[in-house]
């Protein structure tokens, strides 16, 4: 079981979350390209080749350049979307779509930092459009996602304003702890991508999560826990009287400020073991 409930008199803490293979199953974004499809904003040879890039990404992660590659795709093909019909297009297929691939393991993570007195922050490279959605779904108090340029028209304009990625989550999450008051040495984070090594330094308590071939290695190496996420169960079916939690605190990270932004454009352009396994890891830190 996680700690009791925290002293208040303390400094605040958080568990900051990746969200793609470390809280749901597969990409955020790519699992939205059936939606992107029959709403017309992206052609079937476009639609074919995002089931592709998901299923690269499911078997192998991906490493840097793979990323870089993925993110310059995914921005040339949003180029020109409106964005109230995206917003509209996610909220319309969410629960059919991501419910489905939640992994109960990061669900009860959520459940137990919350009751514990944590704020729990979502923190993606995957689109904010996308992610804050979800954010809201699985009760997180914060999100923090990358933002795409929107044009005078309500349009993408296809150019990145913030790329929440690499170094710059790191950057975000350190902007939100000086701004929400977390002490970091008492924070939690989660990830299963070597990307997000600077993100999972940060924190005290740093786990990988289903971690490719390089953040297993690291995780071993530095003596990080390392924890298996496999039973991806509705929220419906876990909680049968869940409906969308009431969490108007919702909101995309306004610690992601000034000096983020610039690190994150600074970034950009020169570059979730079962629950009992996880909380008795909890448990021992």
């Amino acid at each position: 079981m996680l700690s009791v409930v925290e002293n208040h008199s303390l400094p605040r803490t958080a568990a900051f979350f990746d969200l793609d293979k470390t809280v749901i199953a597969k990409s955020s974004t790519l699992t939205f390209s059936k939606s992107f499809y029959r709403g017309g904003l992206i052609s079937r040879r476009a639609a074919l080749r995002t089931a592709y890039i998901q299923f690269v990404f499911l078997v192998g992660g991906a490493d840097h350049d793979q990323m870089e590659r993925m993110r310059e795709y995914l921005s040339a093909l949003c180029k020109g979307w409106n964005v109230a019909q995206v917003k509209e297009l996610v909220a319309e297929t969410l629960h059919d779509l991501i419910d489905p691939i939640i992994y109960d393991e990061a669900a009860s993570l959520i459940e137990e930092h919350h009751a514990a007195g944590r704020d729990v922050v979502i923190v993606s490279t995957s689109g904010a459009e996308v992610v804050e959605p979800i954010g809201e779904m699985l009760g997180a108090d914060r999100v923090v996602a990358t933002r795409m340029v929107v044009g005078e028209d309500g349009c993408f304009t296809g150019e990145v304003e913030y790329y929440a990625y690499g170094p710059t989550k790191a950057e975000a999450v350190r902007e939100l702890a000086k701004s929400e008051g977390y002490d970091l040495s008492r924070c939690y984070a989660y990830s299963d991508s070597a990307t997000d090594i600077p993100m999972l330094e940060a924190v005290g308590h740093p786990y990988a999560v289903n971690p490719d071939r390089t953040l297993r290695r690291e995780a071993v190496a530095r003596e990080w826990p390392v924890l298996a996420f496999d039973r991806p169960v509705r929220l419906k079916q876990r909680l049968p009287d869940f409906r969308m939690p009431p969490r108007p605190a919702l909101m995309a990270a306004a610690a992601v400020g000034a000096a983020a932004a610039t690190a994150g454009l600074v970034w950009y352009a020169t570059r979730r073991r079962r629950r009992a396994a996880a909380a008795a890891a909890l448990a021992g830190r």
